[in-house]
């Protein structure tokens, strides 16, 4: 079901639609933060698509009745079949000349969207991208505040060519800190697979969509995302607030099909880098720590056997790396592994 109040007007030549994406599921406690920062935009000309995936709390239908409230709301109700098919809905729905996604328990900045499309008008790139903060539970309250009062004003804009390169690069905290006290703009150039805290230009998502019914769907597709972007404007402001919370699934699920799914992801984002001729550094990571992460997960018979498919395949890429390429992977692979745990240890204790 689709509801809808009113046809908005597009207004493209002076203030072009930018159609917002979220994915709601079980988010009854966290929705009004998320969709109150949505709605208060500094820039207005919005359409705002919530696709419920079936929750079976009272998210639905406090999204019935802030659309009626709003007339730049739409919202779908659909069967439960997971975030990447939330997602297709909402990009198959959106009528926006930009994209922007957001999860349904994260808090934007009051300018998030006037600051990231000025950044897309103004350097013509694929894509723009800003900073983020973490924050806990105890939080909220705390940052809602703060998003809703807005950044002063934005800061410099770094313009970054072959994104797929720096995506794959690009990644490690440490070597980012290192870079940045040498005024190398490291952190400019980190890239990672979440679609928040972007703005796309609608073009880009014309043959693209998430692969349903498994997880990592965002990994999935980054490589594909990157390599057909010429261009991406980096923000040097923090514009989104992401919600840690130790029962999601990127913190909880520990399943053996979890693990499998990342390293198929991992294998597809290999592919494209081996075609364009690109050291795939980040997907060695992906792809190594899950299988390690998969085989002490399989228990069953048929997890066992997919995990020995996937440990081939895993052989079978990383056989085509070269001895530099291997070791320069290896290294990052163990600098990143050092930093997660450390990471992981912070989450575990954000409140």
């Amino acid at each position: 079901m689709v509801f809808l109040k009113d046809t908005l007007s597009n207004m493209k030549n002076e203030y072009p639609l930018v159609s917002i994406i979220v994915p709601v599921y079980n988010a009854e406690l966290f929705l009004p933060y998320c969709l109150s920062s949505i709605l208060t935009q500094s820039y207005s000309n919005l359409e705002v698509i919530l696709v419920d995936d079936g929750s079976t709390d009272s998210s639905p239908s406090f999204c019935d009745k802030i659309a009626c409230t709003d007339n730049r709301i739409i919202v779908i109700h659909q069967k439960n079949r997971g975030i990447a098919s939330a997602q297709n809905t909402g990009l198959n729905t959106a009528h926006g000349d930009y994209i922007a996604f957001v999860d349904n328990d994260d808090i934007l900045d009051r300018r998030n969207i006037e600051l990231l499309l000025r950044a897309l008008l103004e350097t013509g790139a694929s894509m723009s991208k800003a900073r983020w903060q973490q924050f806990g539970l105890s939080q909220l309250e705390e940052i809602k505040e703060k998003a809703s009062i807005g950044v002063k004003a934005a800061a410099k804009y770094t313009i970054l060519k072959n994104p797929l390169y720096l995506y794959q690069t690009v990644f490690c905290k440490s070597l980012r800190v290192i870079g940045n006290t040498l005024n190398f703009a490291t952190e400019a150039k980190y890239f990672n697979e979440a679609n928040w805290c972007r703005l796309y230009k609608r073009e880009i998502w014309d043959k693209i969509r998430f692969p349903e019914g498994q997880y990592a769907q965002d990994t999935a597709i980054a490589s594909n995302l990157y390599e057909i972007m010429p261009t991406v404007v980096d923000i040097e402001t923090c514009l989104y607030y992401w919600l840690q919370r130790p029962d999601s699934v990127t913190h909880k699920m520990k399943s053996s099909s979890f693990y499998h799914d990342h390293v198929v992801a991992a294998r597809r984002n290999m592919e494209i880098c081996f075609n364009q001729r690109i050291t795939p550094a980040r997907s060695y990571y992906t792809l190594m720590g899950n299988l390690q992460h998969e085989k002490k997960a399989a228990k069953t018979d048929e997890e066992i056997q997919q995990y020995n498919r996937d440990e081939i395949i895993a052989q079978s890429l990383t056989s085509s790396l070269s001895p530099m390429n291997r070791l320069l992977c290896e290294t990052l692979r163990q600098i990143r592994y050092f930093e997660k745990t450390v990471y992981d240890h912070k989450i575990k204790n954000m409140r």
